[in-house]
């Protein structure tokens, strides 16, 4: 039960940067530190929940203090931070960054088919 207080708390912590951002490519922080800076993100229940878990995965680092976590609170807190965060899986990623993508190029189009008019336009061809 101790050895799985801390991949939980990190898979919390990436699921909240995957949801809210705030960490750089490549980087990993401990949930502790995505509490503080996007814990305000968390409904008020959710994030009493993310910090119990932040407070049991600094006990995780000490095995007597570790002992005292509540792991059925722990499991409790565990499933509903998961449950809330995981909708917006890998897919809706993925989705949503397709969708940027296209809309970048939308855009560019716009802008080109503009600039085209007006040349159009500038020279009487219309």
């Amino acid at each position: 039960m101790i050895d799985e207080i801390r991949p939980k708390a990190d898979e919390v912590a990436s699921l909240m940067a995957a949801r809210f951002g705030g960490v750089r490519r490549g980087h990993r922080v401990d949930l502790g530190e995505m509490l503080k800076r996007r814990g305000g993100a968390l409904p008020r229940k959710l994030r009493r929940e993310a910090q119990f878990m932040a407070r049991a995965d600094l006990m995780a680092g000490h095995p007597k203090l570790a002992r005292q976590v509540d792991f059925q609170k722990f499991d409790t807190a565990y499933r509903a931070l998961t449950g809330y965060l995981q909708p917006l899986g890998r897919a809706g990623r993925i989705g949503g960054g397709l969708l940027g993508v296209a809309a970048s190029i939308v855009f560019g189009l716009m802008i080109l088919g503009l600039i085209a008019l007006w040349i159009v336009t500038a020279r009487g061809l219309v």
